[in-house]
Order: C-alpha cells, then structure tokens, then sequence
C-alpha cells in the first residue's frame, strides 16, 4: 500500500507514548467496583480516548452507575493524581521523537487529558515532553468543542505549527479507535499501535497497523531515517 510523504507528525499521549492506560483500567474497574458492577473491555473501548468529561458520562451510562458524571469526574481525577505520578515510556517513543526532533521535522501533540493530568503524568519526562513544538490538551482547551472521534483535536492542533500545514501533510500516531477514526475524519494518515485487547475490526480503518513503535519505518512516510 503506498504512503503519502508528510511533512508533520501528531502524536497522541496516553496508551502510545506513555502507558497510563492501564492505570486508568485499574481507577475506572475501581469505581465500577465500588458501585458492584465490572468494566469490560466493550465499554473500555468506547471510552478509550475521550476526553475526560466524555470519559465519566459514557462509563456513568454505560456501566449503569448510581452516581453522576460530575462524582464520577472526583473519584477518577483523584485516582490520576495518586497513580499516574510515573508511568513508563513505551518501547520505542523516545527514540522516534528525539529523531524527529534532531531532524527539525515539526511534532506536537493531540492529547484527550487535561492540563493537570498531563503535568502529574509527564513530570519525570519534561525535557523530552519539551522537544514538542506545543500540546493541544483536550479536556481543557476551549478550542477543542468535541473530543475524539470527532476530528476537532488534530485540526487545531495542525493550525497551532507556524507554517499551518494542509491535514494531508500531517501523520498522526495513535493507540486508540476514537483516535484513529478522529485522524482519518481530519483527513490524515494514522499509524495505530492498538493495545492487544483492540480487535481485528476496530484495526482496519488506520492507515498501517504496527504491534510497537519500535517497528515504525520513517521513510514509508517521507520522513527521515533513522540512522542505524
């Protein structure tokens, strides 16, 4: 399948560059928990990459919970702050961004999580979190009106480069099907790196499939190769 060259990469954050999603699972089954009931991997994949407002009133929904999306918001936003003081980097992120830093390609990211979330989880990485051009953090820009999958993330967050490149000049990397389908309706190619619970069907819309970042080839997109 043939690639078109791009000129910029967005990167999603949770669940690709940083594995905080499986603090998350271990917050929200918590709270499911607590109310008697189970988070299954069906509603985990429709909240996977929402924005955190969407995040509680889907799981509320979804799970049938006596609380409201707001207390939901409380006890998630607290399980955050206490479990999400370090997570790891995934196999493979640093090397790619540092590469495409070195070779002045233009990187950001387009990340579902708030400001404050995004500070607790990238406290130990700063001067790597630094090497991006800016961050669009979605459940606290007023920019962004709707979340994954709607394409409204990455187009801004295309808006914010100096030079403002066309949706088809940017390749967007991502973990989940919110996001992919976010991607693609922005009109952008999108590299998945699906955790092992996502199915064969939610895979197939992305533009190339990897099992890990450490597998990604620059050059299939026009970009810089890395020096071997």
């Amino acid at each position: 399948m043939g690639f078109k060259k791009v000129t910029h990469v967005i990167f999603d954050m949770d669940g690709l560059l940083i594995d905080s999603e499986k603090v998350y699972d271990i917050i929200i089954s918590g709270i499911a928990r607590k109310y008697g009931t189970v988070y299954t991997n069906d509603v985990r994949m429709k909240l996977l990459g929402t924005p955190e407002p969407i995040t509680a009133k889907l799981a509320v929904q979804e799970m049938k919970l006596p609380i409201t999306p707001e207390e939901f918001l409380v006890e998630y936003t607290e399980g955050t702050m206490i479990h999400l003081r370090n997570p790891d980097i995934f196999p493979g992120a640093e090397r790619l961004i540092r590469h495409l830093h070195k070779h002045n390609v233009p990187i950001a990211v387009a990340t579902s999580s708030s400001k404050e979330s995004v500070a607790v989880k990238t406290q130990n990485y700063q001067e790597l979190f630094n090497l991006f051009h800016h961050k669009v953090m979605g459940s606290s820009d007023p920019e962004v009106k709707r979340g994954k999958p709607n394409p409204d993330i990455y187009l801004i967050c295309a808006s914010r480069f100096p030079d403002k490149p066309k949706p088809e000049q940017c390749l967007v990397f991502e973990d989940a099907p919110n996001g992919v389908i976010g991607a693609l309706r922005a009109e952008m190619q999108v590299v998945m790196v699906p955790a092992k619970t996502v199915s064969e069907e939610l895979r197939k819309p992305a533009t190339l499939v990897l099992e890990s970042l450490t597998e990604f080839k620059p050059e299939l997109f026009g970009l810089p190769p890395f020096e071997e």
